[in-house]
C-alpha cells in the first residue's frame, strides 16, 4: 500500500499543495508570501520542502558544470530553482522568525554554493541570469536586519561569492551582491575586508560602471584608512593599489561634475555626488604615497579635470545659496553640516601633489590659467579648513625650479592680482631688477 500523503499546509486559511513538488505549487506559495500575515503563520516544514526541491534541482546544475553539453537541458531545473529563491526571498521580508527558520536549515550554504555554480557555467541564458539574481535577492533579504543571518551569509560568501559576482557583466547581479556585502559588514568583518583588497578594486570598478549606487563609499573609506595608516604599503600591496589607483582616477574623471548637484538646501541624497567626494579624498591620499604618485601624475585627463572642477566650484561659491559658498556650512545654530567640507581644499591639495617635482604638470596648470585660480581661492572659508595652507603648498610645488611660473606670479603681484602677504607666507617676495620682476625666496621660512 502506498504511503499516505502528508496533509496540506494551511497559511491563513489558504491551502498549499503538499508535497510541494511542481512549479505551480511553488508559484502559489511565492504569491502567498507577498502578504505579511501569511509570512508570519508559515510552518517551518514548508521551508524544508522548498529546500529539498532546491537541493534536487541543483544537481542538474552540478552536472552541467561537469558536462557543458547538459546546459541545454537545464530549463526545467532553472525554473524550479528560480521559484524556490523567489519563495524564500518573499518569506524573509520583514519576518525574523522565517529568517531564523530558513537559516537554521542551512539554506544559506546551499544557496551560496548554487550561486557559485551559476558563475562557473559562464553562459548568458536569461533563465540562468534570473535564477542568479533571485538567489542573490534571497541572500540579501535573509541578511537584512538580522545579525545572525549576516554572520552566516558572510561565513559562506566571503570572499569567493563577492570576488565572483562584483565583476559580473550583469548590472543587477553586481548591485545585489554589493547589497549583500554592505548589509553584512560589521567592524569585525571590515578587518577581514582589509586583507582582501581585490574586493575593494572590484567595488570601485563596479562603481565606475554604476556611479548612482551608494555602496562603494564605505570601501573608499577603507582604502583611505589603509593608505593613510601608520603601516607603509608592502611590496605586495603596491601592485594592487596601482590597479586601484587607475580605477579611482578613472571614476573621478568620468563623474566628478556630479558633485555640482549638491545644494545647500539638499546637501545629501545624491549618492553619486557623495561618492565623488570620497574619490577625491582617496586620490589625495594616493598621491601622497611615492609609490603611487608617479602613476597618477601622468593619468590622462586627471589634472585637467581637477582644475576644471576647481574653477566651477570657485564660481559656485559666489552664490550664497550654494553648498560651496564660504558661509553655506554655518547654520543658524552654528553647527557645521556641510557634506562638501574641505572639497575645495582637497582639489588644491591634489593639484599640488600632481605638480610635485613634475615640470610638465607645472606648465600645464599655468597653461590652463590655474595659478590665478589657486591664488584667488585663498581666503577665509569655514567649510574649507587649512585652505590657505594648501594654497601655499600648491604654489610652492608649482614654482619649484620653474622660472616661467615664478615670473607669472611676480607679474601678478605687480598688477595687484597676487597678495604680497600671501606670497610671504609661501616664502617668496617680489624684487624689481631693472625692467624685470623676480620672484625670489624670502629670508623668512614659509609659514606652513
Amino acid at each position: 500500500m502506498a504511503a499516505p500523503r502528508p496533509p496540506p499546509a494551511r497559511l491563513s486559511g489558504v491551502m498549499v499543495p503538499a508535497p510541494i513538488q511542481d512549479l505551480e505549487a511553488l508559484r502559489a506559495l511565492t504569491a502567498l508570501f507577498k502578504e505579511q500575515r501569511n509570512r508570519e503563520t508559515a510552518p517551518r516544514t514548508i521551508f524544508q520542502r522548498v529546500l529539498d526541491i532546491l537541493k534536487k534541482s541543483s544537481r542538474a546544475v552540478e552536472l552541467a558544470c561537469r558536462e557543458p553539453a547538459q546546459v541545454d537541458h537545464l530549463a526545467a531545473s532553472l525554473q524550479l530553482i528560480t521559484e524556490c529563491f523567489r519563495c524564500l526571498r518573499n518569506a524573509c521580508i520583514e519576518c525574523s522568525v522565517n529568517q531564523n527558520s530558513i537559516r537554521n536549515l542551512d539554506t544559506i550554504g546551499v544557496a551560496v554554493d548554487l550561486i557559485l555554480l551559476f558563475r562557473e557555467l559562464r553562459v548568458e541564458q536569461e533563465s540562468l541570469l534570473t535564477a542568479f539574481r533571485c538567489g542573490l535577492q534571497f541572500l540579501g533579504n535573509i541578511a537584512s536586519r538580522n545579525e545572525a543571518s549576516q554572520r552566516v551569509v558572510w561565513m559562506h560568501a566571503f570572499p569567493e561569492l563577492f570576488l565572483s559576482c562584483l565583476n559580473h557583466p550583469d548590472k543587477k547581479i553586481v548591485a545585489y551582491s554589493s547589497m549583500i556585502l554592505f548589509t553584512s559588514l560589521s567592524s569585525e568583518r571590515m578587518k577581514e575586508l582589509e586583507e582582501n583588497l581585490n574586493i575593494a578594486i572590484d567595488v570601485v570598478e563596479a562603481h565606475r560602471k554604476q556611479p548612482e549606487s551608494e555602496w562603494p563609499v564605505a570601501l573608499l573609506d577603507l582604502t583611505i584608512a589603509k593608505i593613510a595608516g601608520e603601516e607603509p604599503l608592502t611590496k605586495d600591496d603596491v601592485p594592487v593599489f596601482l590597479s586601484h589607483a587607475e580605477l579611482v582616477a578613472s571614476a573621478f574623471v568620468d563623474q566628478c561634475r556630479a558633485v555640482l548637484h549638491l545644494t545647500a538646501e539638499q546637501p545629501t541624497g545624491d549618492e553619486e555626488a557623495l561618492a565623488t567626494i570620497r574619490l577625491l579624498d582617496v586620490l589625495c591620499e594616493m598621491t601622497a604615497n611615492t609609490d603611487l604618485l608617479g602613476y597618477l601624475q601622468v593619468f590622462p585627463g586627471l589634472l585637467e579635470r581637477v582644475i576644471d572642477l576647481l574653477r566651477l566650484i570657485h564660481a559656485a561659491g559666489s552664490d550664497t545659496t550654494s553648498i560651496f559658498s564660504p558661509c553655506a556650512s554655518i547654520k543658524a545654530e552654528g553647527d557645521i553640516t556641510n557634506v562638501a567640507e574641505g572639497f575645495k581644499s582637497h582639489l588644491i591639495r591634489l593639484i599640488g601633489n600632481l605638480c610635485y617635482k613634475n615640470k610638465e604638470n607645472q606648465d600645464k596648470v599655468s597653461e590652463l590659467d590655474g595659478i590665478p585660480l589657486i591664488l584667488d581661492s585663498c581666503g577665509i572659508d569655514d567649510s574649507n579648513p587649512f585652505l590657505t595652507q594648501w594654497v601655499v603648498y600648491a604654489i610652492r610645488n608649482l614654482t619649484e625650479d620653474n622660472s616661467r611660473n615664478q615670473d607669472l606670479i611676480a607679474k601678478m603681484e605687480e598688477q595687484g592680482l597676487a597678495d604680497p602677504s600671501l606670497l610671504k607666507k609661501m616664502g617668496f617676495e617680489v624684487e624689481k631688477r631693472g625692467d624685470k620682476l623676480i620672484l625670489k625666496s624670502a629670508s623668512d621660512t614659509p609659514q606652513l
